[in-house]
C-alpha cells in the first residue's frame, strides 16, 4: 500500500478522507494535528459579566457562518447543473 501525503489535502478533502477510512488512525491524527495549529480564539472568559451573551453570540456567529457556507455550496451545485 502506498503512503498518503496528507498534507497536499485540504481541510475539507482531509475531513472526508479520514470519514471514510475511519481504520487510517494517521490521517485522523493529520487532521487533529492541523486543528490544533490554529490559534483559539477566546470567546469570554468565566468572570466576564455578560459571559452568556458572548458564548451565545460566538455560537449565533458560527451557526450563520455555516448556513452561509452551505448556502454557497448550494449555489454552486445549482448553477452547475
Amino acid at each position: 500500500m502506498s503512503q498518503i501525503d496528507y498534507s497536499l489535502m485540504s481541510d475539507i478533502e482531509l475531513k472526508q478522507y479520514f470519514l471514510n477510512h475511519r481504520e487510517d488512525h494517521a490521517a485522523f491524527q493529520a487532521y487533529l494535528d492541523r486543528l490544533n495549529q490554529r490559534p483559539q480564539r477566546i470567546v469570554a472568559s468565566p468572570d466576564d459579566s455578560d459571559f452568556d451573551e458572548k458564548v451565545q453570540a460566538a455560537i449565533r456567529q458560527k451557526l450563520e457562518a455555516a448556513r452561509a457556507n452551505r448556502n454557497q455550496h448550494a449555489n454552486k451545485r445549482d448553477s452547475v447543473d
